[in-house]
Formats: structure tokens, C-alpha cells, sequence
């Protein structure tokens, strides 16, 4: 599989209007069918570069395997209209919260995950509890990396 942005190509800087010097708000993203037997797809964004170590800023997953891509600014609600389920980001809020560094420049890791079931798991979900549902239930990964550096 292949995860893209039509927002920001791959190693570059991600917009303001995603982040919390913009209007915070999930970027569009978009890709190929995952394999055939898949049952769910699963989303989560992180910060590698976080001072306090892996930061998470979205935690997406039983979205549908028909999927092909998330439309700019998914609603911070428990479910998502198309289906699929928000769980919990390290802001402690459902849905995106976008990159906010406090110093330099991080890297933004957007991974996307093909299972092989549905993981049915409550809205709200910890990035821990995602990984932790869907070990040994992983088709097919595919992953996106961005920067961005907090304005001055």
C-alpha cells in the first residue's frame, strides 16, 4: 500500500492550517486498495521527536476496508461518518490534534495498517491498546513522513 497527502508531499513540511498554529485540523490523506482479505484499516500519527519521547497525535481504526482515504477535517467525535472509530491522542482528546513542537523540527509518522479483522474496540482507544488489538493481525502497512517546526 501507498499513503499520500495531496495536502503535502512525503519529507516535507505539513501546512499550518494542520497544525496548532493553524486551524488544527486533520489533513486530507488518500490510498491504494489494501489486500483482499482485508477487514479493517487502522491510522495512527505520531512524533518520534517529542521531548517526552513518542507523542501521539491521531489514533484511527475499524475503518472500513473500502476505504480508499480521509477527507480534510474529520470531525472530533467518537465515530466517523463513513465509519471507523477515534481513539484517544496524547492531547488526551479523541481524534487529530496536530503537530505543536516545542522546539525545532519533528518529524510527523502517519502509518496506516491493513488487519485482517475488525478490532471492535470503544471509542477512545490508547495508541497501546490499537497495537496491542492488532498484533499478530497486520496485512499490510504503509506509512508517510512529514516535518514541521512551531512558528515563532
Amino acid at each position: 500500500m501507498k499513503l499520500e497527502s495531496s495536502a503535502f508531499e512525503a519529507d516535507s513540511l505539513i501546512p499550518s492550517q494542520y497544525t496548532c498554529d493553524g486551524a488544527n485540523i486533520s489533513p486530507p490523506l488518500s490510498w491504494d486498495a489494501p489486500p483482499a482479505e482485508t477487514e479493517s484499516l487502522a491510522l495512527i500519527v505520531d512524533d518520534p521527536d517529542a521531548p517526552v519521547g513518542i507523542f501521539v497525535h491521531w489514533v484511527v481504526y475499524d475503518l472500513p476496508p473500502e476505504t480508499l482515504h480521509l477527507p480534510e477535517g474529520i470531525a472530533p467525535q467518537a465515530t466517523l461518518l463513513k465509519g471507523g472509530t477515534h481513539g484517544k491522542n496524547d492531547f488526551g482528546n479523541l481524534g487529530y490534534g496536530g503537530p505543536c513542537p516545542p522546539n525545532g523540527t519533528h518529524h510527523y509518522v502517519f502509518k496506516l495498517y491493513a488487519l485482517d479483522r475488525a478490532l471492535s474496540l470503544q471509542s477512545g482507544a490508547t495508541k497501546a491498546q490499537l497495537e496491542a488489538a492488532m498484533n499478530g493481525h497486520i496485512l499490510a502497512a504503509a506509512e508517510l513522513v512529514a516535518r514541521y517546526a512551531k512558528r515563532r
